[in-house]
């Protein structure tokens, strides 16, 4: 018997080559793509794949049988011939099917001997064990050092790295390291929303998103700070919150091809340093040409022509916008959900956000979240007491852009009056 696990052999020798699963001991690693086996004899028939005659027309995987080949190409065709008699759901293997029948009929096979937790498949009580009994994590990442309980978590932590994105959507072509985070993707195309909040009725894409939510009913925060003992309901808002003791400053990981390209980004998107100032409202801005865009509010300039008529704009967008209505010149940036339409695509990509309820950017000092940098960022100045924004008819500072116009229209009324 497995001291770990607890799973029985009738051979020594069975029982000898399972440990390795725990230990990792003498694993054989594929030298074309990096994936670990406990046996000789497995790696082998995992090489057979990489020279095998049964390859994937579409994205040249290659597999051991023809049937192997025939549930592959399912991926890519999202034909699904497995449906489940109860909830009518849909799988492209019958050992999915299998599996997934176990939620309906509450079978869990797979036993813990040490607290006696149940779980549905095999891998999961193997790396429950590893995670909470033994704490063993075999598979180190070269990189970085990370260790992981199984292989399978190392070959999708290595992408993080190498920057490998090979499950790519067929409607948009958006890529993704993992296959689940394709899977809820292609819902903001379809709209299905299959998890519904028992208490507000409320849709979500992903079971992760319906367990955050239902915490706003609970109010239960399962994440605590470890330093000043607040709490959380989402580990991102905690991790966010940590950054209020270290003092660290997040960074957005965006690459560039020249050095010249990236430290203007690291002035306009992270920098501080705002040297040029409005004479009109006392706004501050982080380049000329910004200034020079922020002028044209208040002189009127319209620095925008057309280049079919003679129509002239203050900004940009509304040049844009006039190209798109009057000259058909461009293309509208819609929305496949509700087939909004945009000028920019940025414009669109924040705008599918609140379809997908994704509002990545956390406060620091609250749990609020936003949808944007640019609504985290306004929000900022909630908690500070810092006001960058100065009238310059009478040397009044305020929080917010918003704020000094409001005022600054109402300095001028008052003069005009006086």
């Amino acid at each position: 018997m497995c001291t770990v696990c607890g799973k029985r052999y009738t051979h020594n020798s069975n029982l000898t080559r399972h440990l390795k699963l725990h230990t990792g001991e003498d694993s054989h690693t594929c030298t074309q793509c990096g994936k670990c086996f406990m046996s000789y004899g497995y790696l082998m028939k995992h090489m057979n794949a990489h020279s095998s005659k049964y390859r994937c027309s579409e994205c040249g995987t290659g597999c051991r049988s023809k049937h192997a080949l025939t549930v592959h190409k399912r991926t890519h065709s999202g034909e699904k011939p497995f449906e489940c008699s109860v909830c009518s759901k849909r799988f492209t293997t019958a050992k999915q099917l299998v599996i997934h029948s176990r939620i309906h009929s509450g079978e869990k096979p797979y036993k813990c001997h040490m607290c006696d937790k149940a779980f549905t498949v095999y891998c999961s009580l193997n790396s429950h064990i590893m995670r909470v009994h033994t704490g063993e994590r075999p598979f180190e990442c070269s990189v970085c050092s990370k260790r992981f309980v199984v292989a399978g978590e190392l070959v999708v932590h290595s992408r993080i790295h190498t920057g490998e994105k090979p499950y790519k959507c067929r409607v948009c072509d958006k890529a993704f390291r993992q296959f689940g985070h394709l899977y809820s993707h292609t819902r903001v195309h379809t709209g299905e929303r299959p998890f519904e909040c028992s208490i507000c009725s409320h849709r979500f894409t992903t079971t992760a998103n319906l367990v955050v939510h239902r915490r706003t009913h609970t109010g239960e925060k399962p994440y605590r700070c470890r330093l000043c003992d607040k709490s959380y309901g989402r580990s991102a808002n905690l991790k966010n919150h940590m950054r209020v003791h270290t003092g660290e400053k997040p960074v957005c990981n965006k690459r560039f091809s020249l050095s010249t390209n990236l430290q203007k980004h690291k002035h306009r998107i992270h920098g501080n340093v705002r040297p040029h100032h409005c004479p009109y409202c006392g706004v501050r801005s982080k380049t000329k040409s910004d200034l020079k865009r922020h002028l044209a509010v208040h002189t009127g300039a319209k620095i925008y022509s057309c280049k079919h008529c003679s129509n002239r704009y203050k900004t940009y967008s509304q040049l844009k916008r006039h190209l798109l209505e009057t000259h058909n010149e461009g293309d509208w940036f819609t929305c496949h959900i509700c087939e909004k339409k945009y000028i920019f695509l940025r414009q669109l990509k924040e705008h599918l956000l609140h379809h997908e309820n994704v509002k990545e950017y956390v406060c620091a000092e609250c749990p609020k979240c936003f949808c944007t940098a640019g609504g985290l960022k306004q929000h900022h100045s909630v908690h500070s007491d810092f006001k960058q924004f100065i009238c310059s008819l009478c040397n009044k500072l305020f929080k917010s852009k918003y704020s000094v116009k409001k005022h600054f229209n109402k300095c001028c009324t008052l003069l005009e009056f006086d």
